[in-house]
Protein backbone atom coordinates (compact mmCIF):
# COMPACT_ATOMS: atom_id res chain seq x y z
CA UNK A 1 0.00 0.00 0.00
CA UNK A 2 1.58 3.50 -0.92
CA UNK A 3 1.50 6.69 0.71
CA UNK A 4 -1.13 5.98 3.18
CA UNK A 5 -2.14 8.82 5.52
CA UNK A 6 -2.93 7.42 9.29
CA UNK A 7 -6.18 9.31 10.45
CA UNK A 8 -9.02 9.02 12.83
CA UNK A 9 -12.98 9.11 11.93
CA UNK A 10 -12.97 12.55 13.64
CA UNK A 11 -10.80 14.23 11.10
CA UNK A 12 -11.95 12.54 7.91
CA UNK A 13 -15.58 12.09 8.60
CA UNK A 14 -18.96 13.64 9.36
CA UNK A 15 -20.64 12.23 12.43
CA UNK A 16 -24.15 12.09 13.16
CA UNK A 17 -26.70 11.15 15.72
CA UNK A 18 -30.05 9.76 15.40
CA UNK A 19 -33.41 10.53 16.82
CA UNK A 20 -35.72 8.72 19.05
CA UNK A 21 -38.73 7.13 17.07
CA UNK A 22 -40.86 5.03 19.55
CA UNK A 23 -43.56 7.40 19.47
CA UNK A 24 -43.92 7.86 15.89
CA UNK A 25 -43.72 3.95 14.72
CA UNK A 26 -46.46 2.89 11.88
CA UNK A 27 -46.57 -0.24 10.39
CA UNK A 28 -47.66 1.48 7.34
CA UNK A 29 -45.23 4.24 7.40
CA UNK A 30 -43.35 5.77 4.17
CA UNK A 31 -40.28 5.50 5.76
CA UNK A 32 -38.23 2.64 7.42
CA UNK A 33 -36.75 2.91 10.73
CA UNK A 34 -33.02 2.32 10.66
CA UNK A 35 -32.17 0.89 14.03
CA UNK A 36 -30.14 -1.74 15.66
CA UNK A 37 -32.48 -4.83 14.48
CA UNK A 38 -32.49 -3.45 10.68
CA UNK A 39 -28.45 -3.03 10.78
CA UNK A 40 -28.35 -6.55 12.49
CA UNK A 41 -30.82 -8.26 9.99
CA UNK A 42 -28.71 -6.52 7.18
CA UNK A 43 -31.96 -4.43 6.43
CA UNK A 44 -33.98 -7.50 6.44
CA UNK A 45 -36.28 -6.64 9.56
CA UNK A 46 -37.41 -3.49 10.18
CA UNK A 47 -40.17 -0.77 11.70
CA UNK A 48 -41.83 2.17 9.85
CA UNK A 49 -42.59 5.63 10.47
CA UNK A 50 -44.36 8.24 8.69
CA UNK A 51 -42.07 10.93 10.44
CA UNK A 52 -38.35 10.90 8.74
CA UNK A 53 -36.49 12.74 11.72
CA UNK A 54 -33.41 12.14 10.34
CA UNK A 55 -33.08 11.53 6.40
CA UNK A 56 -30.45 9.56 5.27
CA UNK A 57 -29.40 9.52 1.74
CA UNK A 58 -27.61 6.81 -0.73
CA UNK A 59 -24.11 6.38 0.38
CA UNK A 60 -24.53 6.96 4.33
CA UNK A 61 -22.83 4.84 6.04
CA UNK A 62 -24.98 3.74 9.65
CA UNK A 63 -23.68 1.74 13.14
CA UNK A 64 -24.98 0.47 15.74
CA UNK A 65 -24.00 2.10 18.92
CA UNK A 66 -25.17 0.52 21.81
CA UNK A 67 -25.45 -3.66 22.32
CA UNK A 68 -25.66 -6.12 25.11
CA UNK A 69 -22.40 -7.62 26.56
CA UNK A 70 -20.72 -9.70 24.45
CA UNK A 71 -23.34 -8.33 21.50
CA UNK A 72 -22.31 -9.27 17.87
CA UNK A 73 -24.47 -5.96 17.17
CA UNK A 74 -22.22 -3.68 18.83
CA UNK A 75 -20.52 -1.39 15.92
CA UNK A 76 -22.11 -3.27 12.77
CA UNK A 77 -22.20 -1.25 9.33
CA UNK A 78 -24.77 -0.69 6.56
CA UNK A 79 -24.20 1.12 3.66
CA UNK A 80 -27.66 3.03 2.97
CA UNK A 81 -28.62 2.24 -0.65
CA UNK A 82 -31.43 5.09 -1.76
CA UNK A 83 -32.19 8.20 -1.33
CA UNK A 84 -35.52 9.28 0.75
CA UNK A 85 -36.43 6.05 2.42
CA UNK A 86 -35.11 5.92 5.78
CA UNK A 87 -34.50 7.69 8.85
CA UNK A 88 -31.98 7.73 11.70
CA UNK A 89 -33.15 5.84 14.99
CA UNK A 90 -31.09 6.79 18.34
CA UNK A 91 -28.56 5.08 19.32
CA UNK A 92 -27.24 4.71 15.68
CA UNK A 93 -25.26 6.90 14.06
CA UNK A 94 -24.47 8.08 10.66
CA UNK A 95 -21.30 8.19 9.00
CA UNK A 96 -20.41 10.68 5.65
CA UNK A 97 -17.04 10.98 4.36
CA UNK A 98 -16.00 12.64 0.63
CA UNK A 99 -12.43 11.50 1.50
CA UNK A 100 -12.76 7.97 1.24
CA UNK A 101 -14.44 5.27 -0.97
CA UNK A 102 -17.56 4.71 0.58
CA UNK A 103 -17.21 0.74 0.69
CA UNK A 104 -13.52 0.80 1.46
CA UNK A 105 -14.71 2.90 4.56
CA UNK A 106 -17.96 0.57 5.61
CA UNK A 107 -14.98 -2.62 5.08
CA UNK A 108 -12.64 -0.47 7.85
CA UNK A 109 -15.21 0.33 10.15
CA UNK A 110 -17.77 -2.64 10.30
CA UNK A 111 -16.96 -4.00 14.12
CA UNK A 112 -13.56 -2.33 14.06
CA UNK A 113 -11.32 -3.25 16.84
CA UNK A 114 -11.35 0.06 18.55
CA UNK A 115 -14.74 -0.09 19.18
CA UNK A 116 -15.53 -3.58 19.89
CA UNK A 117 -12.58 -3.07 22.58
CA UNK A 118 -14.86 -0.97 24.67
CA UNK A 119 -17.21 -3.93 25.19
CA UNK A 120 -16.65 -5.00 29.23
CA UNK A 121 -18.28 -8.45 28.42
CA UNK A 122 -20.67 -7.26 31.82
CA UNK A 123 -22.43 -4.46 31.11
CA UNK A 124 -23.52 -3.03 27.96
CA UNK A 125 -21.73 -1.08 25.60
CA UNK A 126 -22.75 2.19 24.98
CA UNK A 127 -20.37 3.81 22.35
CA UNK A 128 -19.92 7.41 22.46
CA UNK A 129 -19.46 10.09 20.33
CA UNK A 130 -15.69 10.73 21.68
CA UNK A 131 -15.18 6.91 21.54
CA UNK A 132 -16.43 7.03 17.89
CA UNK A 133 -14.35 10.08 16.72
CA UNK A 134 -11.37 8.42 17.87
CA UNK A 135 -11.54 5.18 15.44
CA UNK A 136 -8.02 5.43 13.89
CA UNK A 137 -8.00 5.28 10.30
CA UNK A 138 -6.33 4.29 7.42
CA UNK A 139 -6.63 6.49 4.73
CA UNK A 140 -4.62 5.40 1.13
CA UNK A 141 -5.08 7.18 -2.08
CA UNK A 142 -8.84 7.15 -3.88
CA UNK A 143 -7.50 4.85 -6.14
CA UNK A 144 -5.69 2.35 -3.90
CA UNK A 145 -8.80 2.43 -1.74
CA UNK A 146 -10.98 1.10 -5.24
CA UNK A 147 -8.59 -1.21 -5.72
CA UNK A 148 -9.06 -2.65 -2.50
CA UNK A 149 -12.43 -2.69 -2.51
CA UNK A 150 -12.21 -4.74 -5.67
CA UNK A 151 -10.52 -7.47 -4.64
CA UNK A 152 -12.46 -7.60 -1.55
CA UNK A 153 -15.66 -7.52 -3.29
CA UNK A 154 -14.42 -10.91 -5.07
CA UNK A 155 -13.37 -12.39 -2.95
CA UNK A 156 -15.92 -11.51 -0.38
CA UNK A 157 -18.67 -12.46 -2.94
CA UNK A 158 -16.90 -16.28 -3.45
CA UNK A 159 -16.72 -16.82 0.63
CA UNK A 160 -20.03 -15.80 0.88
CA UNK A 161 -21.21 -18.29 -1.78
CA UNK A 162 -19.18 -21.11 0.15
CA UNK A 163 -20.61 -19.65 3.44
CA UNK A 164 -24.46 -20.27 1.45
CA UNK A 165 -23.86 -23.70 0.35
CA UNK A 166 -22.47 -24.80 3.93
CA UNK A 167 -25.69 -23.33 5.42
CA UNK A 168 -27.62 -25.13 3.52
CA UNK A 169 -25.91 -28.45 4.25
CA UNK A 170 -26.67 -28.11 7.75
CA UNK A 171 -29.96 -26.98 7.06
CA UNK A 172 -29.95 -30.19 5.47
CA UNK A 173 -28.83 -32.26 7.98
CA UNK A 174 -30.76 -30.99 10.22
CA UNK A 175 -33.52 -31.36 8.61
CA UNK A 176 -33.18 -35.53 7.92
CA UNK A 177 -33.01 -36.11 11.11
CA UNK A 178 -36.48 -34.06 11.93
CA UNK A 179 -38.09 -35.66 9.21
CA UNK A 180 -36.52 -39.58 10.42
CA UNK A 181 -38.07 -38.14 13.69
CA UNK A 182 -41.61 -37.62 12.50
CA UNK A 183 -41.98 -40.24 10.44
CA UNK A 184 -41.07 -42.68 13.58
CA UNK A 185 -44.53 -40.87 15.23
CA UNK A 186 -46.33 -40.80 12.27
CA UNK A 187 -45.79 -44.28 11.32
CA UNK A 188 -46.82 -45.88 14.45
CA UNK A 189 -48.18 -49.44 15.22
CA UNK A 190 -51.62 -50.71 16.03
CA UNK A 191 -50.82 -51.44 19.30
CA UNK A 192 -49.30 -48.01 20.51
CA UNK A 193 -52.11 -46.23 23.37
CA UNK A 194 -53.08 -42.87 22.70
CA UNK A 195 -52.89 -40.42 25.84
CA UNK A 196 -52.68 -37.40 27.11
CA UNK A 197 -49.09 -36.24 27.75
CA UNK A 198 -50.90 -35.22 31.60
CA UNK A 199 -51.43 -39.00 32.02
CA UNK A 200 -47.62 -39.79 31.18
CA UNK A 201 -45.42 -36.65 32.37
CA UNK A 202 -45.64 -34.40 35.47
CA UNK A 203 -44.23 -31.06 35.31
CA UNK A 204 -42.56 -30.47 38.60
CA UNK A 205 -41.84 -26.46 39.53
CA UNK A 206 -38.51 -25.55 39.39
CA UNK A 207 -37.34 -23.61 42.56
CA UNK A 208 -34.88 -20.23 43.42
CA UNK A 209 -31.18 -20.54 44.31
CA UNK A 210 -30.03 -17.69 46.70
CA UNK A 211 -27.18 -16.05 44.89
CA UNK A 212 -24.84 -16.76 47.55
CA UNK A 213 -25.03 -20.65 46.91
CA UNK A 214 -24.03 -20.23 43.13
CA UNK A 215 -20.62 -21.16 42.43
CA UNK A 216 -18.40 -21.13 38.91
CA UNK A 217 -17.03 -24.26 40.50
CA UNK A 218 -20.67 -25.77 41.74
CA UNK A 219 -20.57 -29.65 41.27
CA UNK A 220 -24.35 -29.42 40.04
CA UNK A 221 -25.53 -27.15 36.94
CA UNK A 222 -28.07 -25.18 37.33
CA UNK A 223 -30.88 -24.40 34.56
CA UNK A 224 -32.53 -21.79 33.58
CA UNK A 225 -35.47 -21.73 31.02
CA UNK A 226 -33.35 -22.24 27.48
CA UNK A 227 -29.94 -24.18 29.80
CA UNK A 228 -27.22 -24.41 32.24
CA UNK A 229 -27.22 -20.91 33.85
CA UNK A 230 -24.08 -21.80 36.59
CA UNK A 231 -23.53 -24.29 38.84
CA UNK A 232 -24.27 -24.94 42.48
CA UNK A 233 -22.77 -27.44 45.03
CA UNK A 234 -26.72 -28.26 45.67
CA UNK A 235 -29.40 -30.75 43.68
CA UNK A 236 -33.21 -30.51 44.10
CA UNK A 237 -33.63 -33.47 41.86
CA UNK A 238 -31.51 -36.52 41.90
CA UNK A 239 -32.60 -38.30 38.51
CA UNK A 240 -31.81 -37.30 34.81
CA UNK A 241 -35.08 -35.17 33.96
CA UNK A 242 -36.00 -33.16 30.54
CA UNK A 243 -35.96 -29.37 31.64
CA UNK A 244 -39.15 -27.22 30.22
CA UNK A 245 -38.83 -23.37 30.07
CA UNK A 246 -41.81 -22.12 32.17
CA UNK A 247 -40.94 -18.55 32.16
CA UNK A 248 -38.88 -16.44 29.74
CA UNK A 249 -37.84 -19.07 26.91
CA UNK A 250 -41.23 -20.85 27.58
CA UNK A 251 -41.33 -24.12 25.85
CA UNK A 252 -37.56 -24.54 25.10
CA UNK A 253 -36.56 -28.17 26.30
CA UNK A 254 -33.05 -29.38 27.41
CA UNK A 255 -31.60 -33.09 29.13
CA UNK A 256 -30.11 -32.64 32.32
CA UNK A 257 -27.51 -34.34 34.13
CA UNK A 258 -28.19 -37.02 36.52
CA UNK A 259 -28.24 -34.60 39.67
CA UNK A 260 -29.14 -31.09 38.88
CA UNK A 261 -31.05 -27.48 40.20
CA UNK A 262 -34.12 -26.51 38.02
CA UNK A 263 -34.53 -22.47 38.62
CA UNK A 264 -38.34 -21.13 39.57
CA UNK A 265 -38.44 -20.04 35.51
CA UNK A 266 -38.71 -23.73 34.87
CA UNK A 267 -40.41 -27.21 34.61
CA UNK A 268 -38.47 -30.32 35.27
CA UNK A 269 -40.21 -34.06 33.60
CA UNK A 270 -41.02 -37.09 36.24
CA UNK A 271 -42.89 -40.23 34.98
CA UNK A 272 -42.76 -43.95 35.49
CA UNK A 273 -39.74 -45.71 34.59
CA UNK A 274 -40.90 -48.82 34.26
CA UNK A 275 -43.57 -47.93 31.54
CA UNK A 276 -41.56 -44.94 29.84
CA UNK A 277 -38.48 -44.27 28.64
CA UNK A 278 -36.44 -40.60 29.42
CA UNK A 279 -35.47 -40.44 25.51
CA UNK A 280 -38.18 -41.39 24.38
CA UNK A 281 -39.89 -38.49 26.15
CA UNK A 282 -37.42 -35.74 24.99
CA UNK A 283 -37.92 -37.03 21.30
CA UNK A 284 -41.72 -36.71 21.80
CA UNK A 285 -41.58 -33.82 23.17
CA UNK A 286 -39.15 -31.91 20.43
CA UNK A 287 -42.13 -32.83 17.93
CA UNK A 288 -44.50 -30.01 19.89
CA UNK A 289 -44.04 -26.85 19.42
CA UNK A 290 -44.39 -25.84 23.13
CA UNK A 291 -42.83 -22.51 22.87
CA UNK A 292 -46.58 -21.64 20.84
CA UNK A 293 -48.24 -22.14 23.80
CA UNK A 294 -46.28 -19.23 25.38
CA UNK A 295 -48.48 -16.30 26.35
CA UNK A 296 -48.07 -12.99 28.36
CA UNK A 297 -45.29 -10.06 28.04
CA UNK A 298 -42.75 -12.20 29.24
CA UNK A 299 -43.91 -15.68 27.67
CA UNK A 300 -44.92 -17.87 29.94
CA UNK A 301 -46.22 -21.66 29.89
CA UNK A 302 -49.51 -23.09 31.62
CA UNK A 303 -48.47 -26.75 32.57
CA UNK A 304 -52.19 -27.13 32.03
CA UNK A 305 -52.16 -26.61 28.46
CA UNK A 306 -49.18 -28.83 28.10
CA UNK A 307 -51.19 -31.93 29.99
CA UNK A 308 -53.99 -31.81 27.48
CA UNK A 309 -51.89 -32.40 24.50
CA UNK A 310 -52.62 -36.20 23.01
CA UNK A 311 -49.56 -38.66 21.99
CA UNK A 312 -49.47 -41.92 21.11
CA UNK A 313 -47.00 -44.64 22.99
CA UNK A 314 -46.05 -47.66 22.38
CA UNK A 315 -44.22 -49.88 24.79
CA UNK A 316 -41.34 -49.69 27.16
CA UNK A 317 -39.54 -52.23 24.64
CA UNK A 318 -40.49 -50.65 21.27
CA UNK A 319 -39.55 -47.27 23.03
CA UNK A 320 -36.19 -48.03 23.55
CA UNK A 321 -35.42 -49.97 20.16
CA UNK A 322 -36.67 -46.34 18.39
CA UNK A 323 -34.49 -44.40 20.93
CA UNK A 324 -31.56 -46.58 19.76
CA UNK A 325 -32.07 -46.03 15.69
CA UNK A 326 -32.50 -42.20 16.89
CA UNK A 327 -29.37 -42.07 18.86
CA UNK A 328 -27.69 -43.54 16.16
CA UNK A 329 -28.89 -41.01 13.16
CA UNK A 330 -28.07 -38.30 15.20
CA UNK A 331 -25.03 -39.05 16.20
CA UNK A 332 -24.24 -39.49 12.11
CA UNK A 333 -26.42 -35.47 11.60
CA UNK A 334 -24.48 -34.18 14.69
CA UNK A 335 -20.70 -35.27 13.02
CA UNK A 336 -22.47 -33.42 9.56
CA UNK A 337 -23.52 -30.54 11.65
CA UNK A 338 -20.27 -29.90 13.21
CA UNK A 339 -18.51 -30.33 10.14
CA UNK A 340 -20.46 -27.84 8.37
CA UNK A 341 -20.06 -25.16 11.54
CA UNK A 342 -16.48 -25.80 11.68
CA UNK A 343 -16.44 -24.78 8.08
CA UNK A 344 -19.07 -21.86 8.30
CA UNK A 345 -16.36 -20.62 11.16
CA UNK A 346 -13.80 -21.03 9.02
CA UNK A 347 -14.86 -19.38 6.37
CA UNK A 348 -15.50 -16.31 8.77
CA UNK A 349 -12.04 -16.17 9.84
CA UNK A 350 -10.79 -16.05 6.71
CA UNK A 351 -13.23 -13.02 5.94
CA UNK A 352 -11.47 -10.91 8.65
CA UNK A 353 -7.87 -12.25 7.83
CA UNK A 354 -8.37 -10.98 4.44
CA UNK A 355 -10.18 -7.31 6.22
CA UNK A 356 -6.44 -7.15 7.90
CA UNK A 357 -4.15 -8.05 5.24
CA UNK A 358 -6.40 -5.03 3.23
CA UNK A 359 -5.55 -2.75 6.22
CA UNK A 360 -1.77 -3.78 6.47
CA UNK A 361 -1.31 -2.83 3.06
CA UNK A 362 -0.88 -6.83 1.86
CA UNK A 363 -3.11 -7.36 -0.60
Amino acid sequence: MSQIELTTLGKSCEFFNGKAHEKSIDENGQYIVVNSKFISSEGKSFKRTNEQMFPLYKGDIVMVMSDVPNGKALAKCFIIDKDDTYSLNQRICCIRSNKFDTKYLYYQLNRHEHFLAFNNSENQTNLRKDDILACPLIKPSMEEQQRIVSILDEAFAAIDQAKANAEQNLKNAKELFDGYLQSVFENQGDDWEEKKLGEVIKLEYGKPLDETKRKSNGKYPMYGANGIKGRTDEYYHDKKSIIVGRKGSAGEINLTENKFWPLDVTYFVTFDEKIYDLMFLYFLLSRFDLPKLAKGVKPGINRNEVYEIQALFPSLEEQQTIVRQLDTLRAKTQKLEEIYQRKIADLEELKKSMLQKAFAGEL
